[in-house]
């Protein structure tokens, strides 16, 4: 018995001499094999991944997660090559995306098109029923990435990357229980292809959308008797309810459109049209009657903005039901107001209102370029190319986020707050979508806080607070409805952060350097906003609403997520010590 032990266990350590020789080297293979001492008995020389084939650690490489190639190639120079080649992201993109036949446009087509793919995504948060939890919709096979999204009364469309539009619907689907329930986004169709823009009624209530304009690119016949065609621009409508084409116009092929976008009342709706020249035209058409199997002529006449202003190239345009804003390729705004009411609400006087002409572009004074806009009912936001964030409007319910209700008859920077990813205004409240410095993103709110439209604060609040939403990693862009709050989810490696830094000089709040001193500056009025806070603090009555005011303060203040919920519990803990009954904001999971 003894000598049969003896002999299995020398066998056994041969064994393993013989797989400790094949042992791959598994340090950083461009620092090349170890030097400096003896190899240890037992042991072969170490293999280096660099005698690969690149194309079998290409190959090895496309099967890794997304999130762990990016982790790889941040560990050394080789990896980073290897992990960064197109042939890697071309396999990652087969395997996300089997159906996809081109991978795109850019300097990366396909570690784009991978990514677009990878990050996409719809989610959405219910304001009422049970169930207050971020849901993620069904995700479309043949998508590539998501560009843009717009929920209606009873669906939401999505348009992707190479021009498809998806019909994602609400319906009955059985539970895992058995039980028969109301879903949303859960099934999906191709409306339509060779799309570029679409819109519907800009009003804040989806009720009021029951067409969907698709502004798309179809081929049409060239002269008759031939077999040549030619590609036009073309607007069709759908019904939202059921998808189904109720109209379309046609126009000449030496016009090419770009974005397309409504206003006025349903028997008299404008419809706008941005050329690829920055040029705008407008048709009127009457909602009531597209339903109707006839055919008419519309007439296509060009917008006063570029009648009146032809050297100016309007780059893009946002609206309502009674007033219309662009945004030059210089950064300059522009406005029309079609009623004194929302016209008084924006600018806080008739004085210039003329009923007359309507379509009278307005300039409004700003003091850098401006990026990207927000427009509501009556109220706006604009993001300049430094990130500072400006509102304008009525401020009844505190929508501007300035800590007041007073109204504002121009553009007034909101201090606290500083390169948003995206604004939206809608009727009476506007949100944030911010990114902290550890890259966790974070959406603030303020306004009414009626229905659940602020989640967390049901009192609303006259200041941007944190909303207790828990915020996909690669959120892009949002909308608030009336029963919902969606988010979509999209990241674009060729779509860089255009922001600037802004220069010392133009600090609001700091004066101009003198060569004679050396004192501190103060960027971003810090210490003057922090003055303001302890004045609010200062006038609350009691230590509770001190406290009350004091979580709203943390929520203003450009924290990270972590830092606010420290404060958050600590004031919890304080005011708890003291016999308060308040507490803190609960954190996203619960």
């Amino acid at each position: 018995m003894v000598r049969r032990s003896r002999r299995r266990k020398q066998k056994f350590t041969g064994l393993c001499g013989r797989e400790e020789g094949l042992r791959v080297k598994r340090s950083c293979p461009s620092c090349g094999p170890e030097t400096g001492g003896e190899e240890k008995k037992g042991r072969g020389n170490p293999i280096s991944v660099q005698l690969f084939p690149p194309e079998l650690v290409e190959h090895i490489i496309s099967f890794l997660p997304v999130r762990d190639v990016v982790a790889l190639g941040q560990t050394c120079h080789y990896f980073h090559e290897v992990c960064d080649a197109e042939g890697v992201w071309r396999r990652i993109c087969r395997r996300l995306s089997p159906r996809l036949r081109e991978q795109g446009s850019g300097t990366r087509p396909w570690k784009r098109a991978a990514i677009l793919n990878y990050t996409k995504g719809l989610y959405f948060q219910a304001f009422g029923g049970r169930r207050r939890c971020l849901s993620k919709s069904v995700a479309p096979l043949l998508a590539h990435g998501y560009r843009r999204f717009l929920p209606t009364k009873d669906h939401v469309f999505i348009l992707d990357y190479s021009g498809t539009l998806f019909f994602l619907k609400n319906a009955l689907v059985s539970s895992t229980l058995g039980q028969i329930q109301w879903k949303r986004a859960c099934r999906y169709v191709v409306l339509c292809r060779g799309a570029k823009d679409f819109a519907s009624d800009p009003r804040c209530d989806t009720v009021y959308r029951k067409y969907l304009y698709v502004l798309a690119t179809r081929e049409q016949l060239g002269v008759v008797g031939t077999t040549s065609s030619r590609a036009c621009d073309c607007v069709e409508v759908y019904l939202q309810s059921s998808g189904q084409r109720v109209f379309k116009m046609t126009f000449h092929h030496s016009m090419s459109f770009k974005q397309i976008v409504l206003v006025g009342q349903e028997t008299q709706r404008a419809l706008l049209l941005l050329t690829e020249e920055g040029r705008i035209y407008s048709l009127v058409v009457n909602e009531t009657q597209l339903d109707q199997p006839r055919s008419y002529t519309v007439q296509l006449a060009l917008r006063k903005m570029s009648h009146c202003l032809p050297h100016l190239r309007v780059a893009c345009m946002a609206s309502n039901q009674s007033s219309t804003l662009y945004i030059t390729d210089q950064g300059g705004v522009y406005f029309e107001v079609h009623t004194p009411g929302v016209y008084r609400d924006l600018f806080g006087t008739l004085q210039a209102f003329d009923p007359l002409d309507q379509q009278m572009p307005l300039a409004l004074s700003l003091p850098a370029k401006i990026l990207f806009c927000a427009l509501g009912y009556n109220h706006l936001g604009l993001v300049d190319e430094f990130g500072r964030i400006f509102m304008q409007g009525n401020n009844r319910y505190g929508q501007l986020g300035t800590g007041d209700k007073m109204d504002r008859g121009e553009p007034t920077q909101v201090h606290y707050l500083q390169r948003p990813i995206a604004l939206w205004c809608g009727l009476n409240h506007s949100l944030v979508l911010s990114q902290g410095s550890d890259f966790s993103k974070e959406l603030l709110g303020c306004g009414c806080g009626a229905g659940g439209r602020l989640p967390g604060w049901p009192k609303g609040s006259a200041s941007f607070v944190k909303l207790h939403v828990k915020v996909p990693l690669c959120a892009c862009s949002l909308c608030s409805t009336r029963e919902c709050l969606y988010m979509l989810s999209s990241h674009d490696i060729e779509h860089h952060p255009a922001y600037r830094d802004l220069p010392a000089s133009r600090v609001l709040g700091t004066p101009e350097p003198d060569p004679g001193s050396i004192a501190p500056q103060d960027p971003g009025g810090t210490a003057q906003a922090c003055e303001e806070y302890l004045s609010q603090i200062h006038s609350c009555p009691t230590l509770q609403d001190r406290m009350e005011k004091m979580k709203e303060i943390v929520g203003w203040m450009p924290l990270m997520a972590a830092q606010k919920d420290f404060f958050w519990e600590a004031l919890d803990m304080l005011q708890r010590a003291a016999g308060g009954v308040g507490q803190g904001p609960p954190t996203p999971e619960s």
